[in-house]
Protein backbone atom coordinates (compact mmCIF):
# COMPACT_ATOMS: atom_id res chain seq x y z
CA UNK A 1 0.00 0.00 0.00
CA UNK A 2 0.96 3.59 -0.43
CA UNK A 3 -0.15 5.41 3.10
CA UNK A 4 -0.72 8.28 3.89
CA UNK A 5 -0.89 9.78 7.38
CA UNK A 6 -1.34 13.01 8.99
CA UNK A 7 -0.65 14.27 12.31
CA UNK A 8 -0.35 17.25 14.19
CA UNK A 9 3.83 16.41 15.12
CA UNK A 10 6.05 13.91 14.13
CA UNK A 11 9.02 12.88 16.60
CA UNK A 12 11.58 15.13 16.71
CA UNK A 13 9.14 18.00 17.23
CA UNK A 14 9.56 19.39 20.90
CA UNK A 15 6.03 19.03 21.38
CA UNK A 16 5.99 15.01 20.58
CA UNK A 17 4.07 12.56 23.22
CA UNK A 18 2.34 9.78 23.16
CA UNK A 19 0.54 10.50 20.63
CA UNK A 20 3.71 10.41 18.12
CA UNK A 21 5.11 7.35 19.68
CA UNK A 22 2.29 5.33 19.21
CA UNK A 23 1.76 6.51 15.52
CA UNK A 24 5.21 6.37 14.23
CA UNK A 25 5.89 3.02 16.35
CA UNK A 26 3.09 1.50 13.91
CA UNK A 27 4.06 3.04 11.00
CA UNK A 28 7.93 2.45 11.04
CA UNK A 29 6.80 -1.48 11.05
CA UNK A 30 4.87 -0.87 7.77
CA UNK A 31 7.48 0.48 6.20
CA UNK A 32 9.57 -3.24 6.65
CA UNK A 33 6.42 -4.88 5.80
CA UNK A 34 7.08 -3.50 2.56
CA UNK A 35 4.50 -0.25 2.23
CA UNK A 36 5.08 3.35 1.52
CA UNK A 37 4.75 5.60 4.24
CA UNK A 38 4.63 9.65 3.74
CA UNK A 39 3.93 11.45 7.18
CA UNK A 40 2.83 15.06 6.79
CA UNK A 41 2.98 17.11 10.15
CA UNK A 42 3.79 20.91 11.11
CA UNK A 43 6.89 22.17 11.68
CA UNK A 44 9.63 23.95 14.25
CA UNK A 45 11.91 27.05 13.49
CA UNK A 46 15.06 25.46 12.02
CA UNK A 47 13.22 22.01 11.09
CA UNK A 48 13.87 20.47 7.39
CA UNK A 49 10.68 21.02 5.17
CA UNK A 50 11.32 17.00 4.15
CA UNK A 51 13.70 14.38 5.47
CA UNK A 52 12.98 10.48 5.38
CA UNK A 53 13.35 8.35 9.17
CA UNK A 54 13.53 4.58 9.00
CA UNK A 55 11.81 4.93 5.51
CA UNK A 56 9.23 7.06 6.39
CA UNK A 57 9.02 10.07 4.30
CA UNK A 58 8.19 13.19 6.38
CA UNK A 59 6.73 16.30 5.08
CA UNK A 60 6.55 19.64 7.59
CA UNK A 61 4.56 22.54 6.50
CA UNK A 62 3.50 25.23 8.73
CA UNK A 63 3.75 25.42 12.63
CA UNK A 64 1.84 23.91 15.03
CA UNK A 65 -0.62 26.95 15.90
CA UNK A 66 -1.56 27.03 13.07
CA UNK A 67 -0.62 23.82 10.67
CA UNK A 68 -4.21 22.53 10.23
CA UNK A 69 -5.06 26.10 8.49
CA UNK A 70 -2.07 25.12 6.04
CA UNK A 71 -3.27 21.22 5.77
CA UNK A 72 -6.25 21.36 3.25
CA UNK A 73 -3.64 22.69 0.40
CA UNK A 74 -1.20 21.07 1.28
CA UNK A 75 -2.81 17.72 0.76
CA UNK A 76 -4.65 18.28 -1.78
CA UNK A 77 -1.68 19.62 -3.60
CA UNK A 78 0.03 15.92 -2.17
CA UNK A 79 -3.20 13.95 -3.48
CA UNK A 80 -3.25 15.37 -7.62
CA UNK A 81 0.73 14.46 -7.68
CA UNK A 82 0.64 10.53 -6.15
CA UNK A 83 -1.59 8.31 -5.75
CA UNK A 84 -2.32 7.43 -1.90
CA UNK A 85 -4.29 4.14 -1.26
CA UNK A 86 -5.22 5.23 2.28
CA UNK A 87 -5.43 8.09 4.65
CA UNK A 88 -4.28 7.21 8.31
CA UNK A 89 -5.53 10.32 10.12
CA UNK A 90 -4.40 10.77 13.46
CA UNK A 91 -6.67 13.27 15.74
CA UNK A 92 -5.29 14.04 19.04
CA UNK A 93 -5.68 17.80 18.69
CA UNK A 94 -8.30 19.59 16.61
CA UNK A 95 -9.57 17.47 13.68
CA UNK A 96 -8.45 18.51 10.33
CA UNK A 97 -11.80 17.18 8.75
CA UNK A 98 -9.96 16.09 5.61
CA UNK A 99 -13.26 15.02 4.42
CA UNK A 100 -14.29 18.06 3.75
CA UNK A 101 -11.36 18.19 0.61
CA UNK A 102 -9.89 14.49 0.16
CA UNK A 103 -11.64 11.46 -1.27
CA UNK A 104 -9.66 8.96 -0.25
CA UNK A 105 -10.04 5.98 2.21
CA UNK A 106 -9.56 6.74 5.34
CA UNK A 107 -8.87 4.95 8.87
CA UNK A 108 -9.48 7.87 11.86
CA UNK A 109 -6.98 7.40 14.56
CA UNK A 110 -8.04 8.51 18.18
CA UNK A 111 -5.51 8.43 21.03
CA UNK A 112 -8.58 10.49 22.87
CA UNK A 113 -10.50 13.28 22.71
CA UNK A 114 -10.15 16.27 25.15
CA UNK A 115 -14.17 16.73 25.54
CA UNK A 116 -14.73 19.24 28.47
CA UNK A 117 -11.20 18.28 29.89
CA UNK A 118 -9.43 20.89 27.38
CA UNK A 119 -10.67 23.53 30.08
CA UNK A 120 -8.67 22.39 32.64
CA UNK A 121 -5.75 23.28 30.59
CA UNK A 122 -5.82 26.60 28.74
CA UNK A 123 -7.81 29.74 28.84
CA UNK A 124 -11.50 29.43 28.24
CA UNK A 125 -11.09 31.21 24.68
CA UNK A 126 -8.86 28.77 23.14
CA UNK A 127 -10.89 25.96 25.49
CA UNK A 128 -13.98 26.70 23.56
CA UNK A 129 -12.12 26.90 20.30
CA UNK A 130 -10.98 23.01 20.88
CA UNK A 131 -14.16 22.11 22.12
CA UNK A 132 -16.15 23.10 19.52
CA UNK A 133 -14.16 21.93 17.14
CA UNK A 134 -14.28 18.34 18.02
CA UNK A 135 -18.49 18.57 17.88
CA UNK A 136 -18.76 18.26 14.35
CA UNK A 137 -16.71 14.87 14.26
CA UNK A 138 -18.90 12.38 13.72
CA UNK A 139 -21.18 14.22 11.14
CA UNK A 140 -18.17 14.56 8.95
CA UNK A 141 -16.52 11.09 9.75
CA UNK A 142 -19.11 9.28 10.82
CA UNK A 143 -19.15 6.89 7.65
CA UNK A 144 -15.62 6.19 8.15
CA UNK A 145 -13.59 3.60 10.87
CA UNK A 146 -12.14 4.23 14.08
CA UNK A 147 -9.46 2.71 15.40
CA UNK A 148 -8.60 3.80 19.29
CA UNK A 149 -6.27 2.54 21.77
CA UNK A 150 -8.35 1.87 24.79
CA UNK A 151 -11.59 0.92 25.77
CA UNK A 152 -12.77 4.01 27.32
CA UNK A 153 -12.28 5.64 24.15
CA UNK A 154 -13.89 3.33 22.17
CA UNK A 155 -16.80 3.94 24.76
CA UNK A 156 -16.42 7.82 24.51
CA UNK A 157 -16.69 7.30 20.98
CA UNK A 158 -20.25 5.02 21.28
CA UNK A 159 -21.56 7.59 23.89
CA UNK A 160 -21.18 9.71 21.38
CA UNK A 161 -23.30 8.18 18.61
CA UNK A 162 -21.08 5.84 16.59
CA UNK A 163 -21.70 2.68 15.98
CA UNK A 164 -19.15 0.15 18.03
CA UNK A 165 -18.92 -2.26 15.16
CA UNK A 166 -17.01 0.99 13.68
CA UNK A 167 -14.61 1.28 16.39
CA UNK A 168 -12.08 -0.78 16.39
CA UNK A 169 -8.93 -0.91 19.87
CA UNK A 170 -5.62 -1.67 19.22
CA UNK A 171 -3.64 -1.63 22.23
CA UNK A 172 -0.07 0.48 22.20
CA UNK A 173 2.72 -1.86 22.56
CA UNK A 174 6.07 -1.30 24.22
CA UNK A 175 9.67 -1.32 23.37
CA UNK A 176 10.91 -4.41 24.43
CA UNK A 177 14.60 -3.66 23.82
CA UNK A 178 14.54 -0.19 25.83
CA UNK A 179 12.09 -1.25 28.62
CA UNK A 180 12.90 -4.61 30.13
CA UNK A 181 14.37 -5.06 33.81
CA UNK A 182 17.77 -4.87 35.29
CA UNK A 183 18.93 -7.99 37.46
CA UNK A 184 22.09 -5.94 38.38
CA UNK A 185 19.43 -2.62 39.36
CA UNK A 186 18.78 -1.86 42.50
CA UNK A 187 16.08 0.66 43.91
CA UNK A 188 17.13 4.06 45.45
CA UNK A 189 18.23 4.12 48.79
CA UNK A 190 15.51 6.65 49.47
CA UNK A 191 11.74 5.78 49.11
CA UNK A 192 11.21 7.38 45.73
CA UNK A 193 8.26 8.20 43.60
CA UNK A 194 8.59 8.96 39.97
CA UNK A 195 6.62 10.98 37.41
CA UNK A 196 7.23 11.32 33.75
CA UNK A 197 5.50 12.81 31.44
CA UNK A 198 5.02 15.87 30.02
CA UNK A 199 4.22 18.71 32.60
CA UNK A 200 1.08 20.19 31.48
CA UNK A 201 -1.95 21.06 34.17
CA UNK A 202 -4.39 18.61 33.26
CA UNK A 203 -2.12 15.92 34.19
CA UNK A 204 -2.92 16.65 37.70
CA UNK A 205 0.53 16.42 38.75
CA UNK A 206 -0.19 19.21 41.52
CA UNK A 207 -2.24 16.75 43.32
CA UNK A 208 0.57 14.17 43.42
CA UNK A 209 2.57 17.30 45.08
CA UNK A 210 -0.37 17.67 47.64
CA UNK A 211 -0.51 13.97 48.36
CA UNK A 212 3.22 13.85 48.73
CA UNK A 213 2.95 16.29 51.66
CA UNK A 214 0.92 14.20 53.59
CA UNK A 215 3.24 11.00 52.40
CA UNK A 216 5.58 12.81 54.15
CA UNK A 217 4.09 13.08 57.18
CA UNK A 218 4.37 9.33 57.32
CA UNK A 219 7.93 8.47 55.75
CA UNK A 220 10.03 10.99 56.28
CA UNK A 221 12.49 9.83 54.17
CA UNK A 222 10.88 10.00 50.97
CA UNK A 223 10.96 11.75 47.54
CA UNK A 224 9.35 13.04 44.66
CA UNK A 225 11.10 13.21 41.06
CA UNK A 226 8.59 14.89 38.31
CA UNK A 227 10.60 14.52 35.21
CA UNK A 228 9.58 16.22 32.00
CA UNK A 229 8.96 19.67 30.38
CA UNK A 230 6.06 21.76 29.81
CA UNK A 231 4.53 24.81 30.47
CA UNK A 232 3.12 24.22 33.44
CA UNK A 233 6.32 23.60 36.03
CA UNK A 234 6.66 27.26 36.87
CA UNK A 235 3.31 26.79 39.19
CA UNK A 236 4.24 23.60 40.45
CA UNK A 237 7.54 24.78 41.61
CA UNK A 238 5.80 27.78 43.45
CA UNK A 239 3.46 25.17 44.75
CA UNK A 240 6.70 23.03 45.78
CA UNK A 241 7.76 25.87 47.83
CA UNK A 242 4.72 26.84 49.76
CA UNK A 243 4.14 23.51 50.63
CA UNK A 244 8.44 23.23 51.88
CA UNK A 245 8.95 20.65 49.69
CA UNK A 246 11.91 22.12 47.87
CA UNK A 247 13.97 20.16 49.38
CA UNK A 248 12.50 16.65 48.95
CA UNK A 249 10.94 17.03 45.13
CA UNK A 250 13.16 17.11 41.57
CA UNK A 251 12.27 18.77 38.75
CA UNK A 252 15.27 17.39 36.02
CA UNK A 253 13.28 18.34 33.24
CA UNK A 254 13.67 16.51 30.13
CA UNK A 255 16.15 13.64 30.34
CA UNK A 256 17.58 11.02 27.50
CA UNK A 257 15.80 7.48 26.96
CA UNK A 258 18.79 6.09 28.63
CA UNK A 259 18.35 8.47 32.08
CA UNK A 260 14.64 7.78 31.68
CA UNK A 261 15.03 3.87 31.61
CA UNK A 262 17.08 4.00 34.84
CA UNK A 263 14.69 6.37 36.85
CA UNK A 264 11.91 4.09 35.99
CA UNK A 265 13.66 1.17 37.33
CA UNK A 266 14.88 2.42 40.74
CA UNK A 267 12.15 4.29 41.58
CA UNK A 268 10.07 2.66 44.03
CA UNK A 269 6.44 3.22 42.23
CA UNK A 270 5.38 5.87 39.19
CA UNK A 271 2.36 8.30 39.20
CA UNK A 272 0.34 8.66 36.62
CA UNK A 273 -2.60 11.32 38.19
CA UNK A 274 -4.12 13.12 34.44
CA UNK A 275 -7.61 13.40 34.17
CA UNK A 276 -7.71 11.66 30.83
CA UNK A 277 -5.00 9.38 29.02
CA UNK A 278 -5.50 7.88 25.36
CA UNK A 279 -4.03 4.84 26.93
CA UNK A 280 -1.18 5.50 29.82
CA UNK A 281 1.94 4.31 28.31
CA UNK A 282 4.42 5.41 30.78
CA UNK A 283 2.25 2.80 33.36
CA UNK A 284 3.14 -0.45 31.04
CA UNK A 285 6.66 1.04 30.66
CA UNK A 286 7.32 1.22 34.02
CA UNK A 287 6.03 -2.69 34.73
CA UNK A 288 7.96 -3.95 32.07
CA UNK A 289 11.37 -2.64 33.83
CA UNK A 290 10.13 -3.75 37.08
CA UNK A 291 8.31 -0.88 38.61
CA UNK A 292 4.94 -0.42 39.68
CA UNK A 293 2.22 2.12 39.89
CA UNK A 294 -0.17 4.37 40.99
CA UNK A 295 -2.64 6.15 38.58
CA UNK A 296 -6.02 7.88 38.33
CA UNK A 297 -8.65 5.74 38.01
CA UNK A 298 -9.42 8.01 34.48
CA UNK A 299 -10.18 7.15 30.89
CA UNK A 300 -7.41 5.14 29.88
CA UNK A 301 -4.94 4.71 32.68
CA UNK A 302 -7.74 2.75 34.00
CA UNK A 303 -7.20 0.57 30.99
CA UNK A 304 -3.68 0.55 31.40
CA UNK A 305 -3.46 -0.52 35.38
CA UNK A 306 -4.91 -3.69 36.91
CA UNK A 307 -5.65 -2.58 39.98
CA UNK A 308 -4.51 -4.49 42.84
CA UNK A 309 -2.55 -6.37 40.21
CA UNK A 310 -0.03 -4.29 38.51
CA UNK A 311 -0.50 -1.12 40.67
CA UNK A 312 -3.59 1.08 42.13
CA UNK A 313 -5.99 2.95 40.83
CA UNK A 314 -7.60 6.06 42.60
CA UNK A 315 -10.27 8.63 42.54
CA UNK A 316 -9.12 11.41 40.04
CA UNK A 317 -8.08 14.63 42.60
CA UNK A 318 -8.17 12.34 45.56
CA UNK A 319 -4.96 13.75 47.29
CA UNK A 320 -5.35 11.57 50.45
CA UNK A 321 -6.36 8.41 48.30
CA UNK A 322 -3.64 8.92 46.23
CA UNK A 323 -0.89 9.31 49.70
CA UNK A 324 -2.53 6.31 50.66
CA UNK A 325 -1.97 3.98 48.03
CA UNK A 326 1.67 5.82 48.12
CA UNK A 327 2.21 4.93 51.83
CA UNK A 328 1.22 1.56 51.74
CA UNK A 329 2.95 0.29 49.02
CA UNK A 330 6.52 2.26 50.14
CA UNK A 331 5.66 0.75 53.64
CA UNK A 332 5.05 -2.60 52.84
CA UNK A 333 7.93 -4.42 50.40
CA UNK A 334 6.36 -7.88 50.10
CA UNK A 335 3.48 -5.98 48.28
CA UNK A 336 5.31 -3.47 46.30
CA UNK A 337 7.54 -6.86 45.07
CA UNK A 338 3.86 -8.90 44.32
CA UNK A 339 2.48 -5.57 42.04
CA UNK A 340 5.98 -5.35 40.66
CA UNK A 341 5.91 -9.11 39.72
CA UNK A 342 2.12 -8.88 38.17
CA UNK A 343 3.48 -5.71 36.28
CA UNK A 344 5.90 -7.53 34.39
CA UNK A 345 3.58 -10.10 33.65
CA UNK A 346 0.76 -7.37 31.95
CA UNK A 347 3.48 -6.09 30.34
CA UNK A 348 4.52 -9.15 28.24
CA UNK A 349 1.16 -9.06 26.70
CA UNK A 350 2.04 -5.41 24.61
CA UNK A 351 4.00 -5.89 21.22
CA UNK A 352 4.38 -2.83 18.62
CA UNK A 353 4.34 -5.84 16.48
CA UNK A 354 1.70 -7.58 17.40
CA UNK A 355 0.36 -4.08 17.20
CA UNK A 356 1.39 -3.14 13.44
CA UNK A 357 0.55 -6.38 12.08
CA UNK A 358 -3.34 -6.10 13.29
CA UNK A 359 -2.97 -2.31 12.40
CA UNK A 360 -1.51 -3.74 8.35
CA UNK A 361 -4.28 -5.85 8.72
CA UNK A 362 -7.17 -2.75 9.36
CA UNK A 363 -5.51 -0.67 6.79
CA UNK A 364 -5.85 -3.79 4.01
CA UNK A 365 -9.51 -4.22 4.30
CA UNK A 366 -9.80 -0.96 4.32
CA UNK A 367 -8.20 -0.38 0.98
CA UNK A 368 -10.05 -3.67 -0.40
CA UNK A 369 -13.10 -2.49 0.54
CA UNK A 370 -12.75 0.89 -1.52
CA UNK A 371 -11.30 -0.73 -4.43
CA UNK A 372 -14.23 -2.61 -4.43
Amino acid sequence: MNILALNWNDLKNPYAGGAEVHLESLLRRLVTYGHRVTLVCSGWPGCPEEETIEGIRIIRRGRRLYFNLVVPSLLRDLVKREKFDVLVEDINKIPFYTPLYLKLNTLVVIPHLFATTVFQEINPVIGSYIYLAEKPLLQVYGRFPFNVISESTADDMVARGLPRNQVSVIHCGIDRGTFFPSPTTIKYDRPTILYLGRIKKYKGIQHLILAFKKVKARIPDARLMIVGAGDYQPSLHSLTQSLELTSDVEFPGFVPVADKVERLRRSHVCVLPSIREGWGLTNIEANAVGTTVVAANSPGLRDSVRHGETGFLYEYGNTGELADRLIEILGDEALRKRLESGGLAWAEKFSWDDAARKFEKLLVEITEKGRS
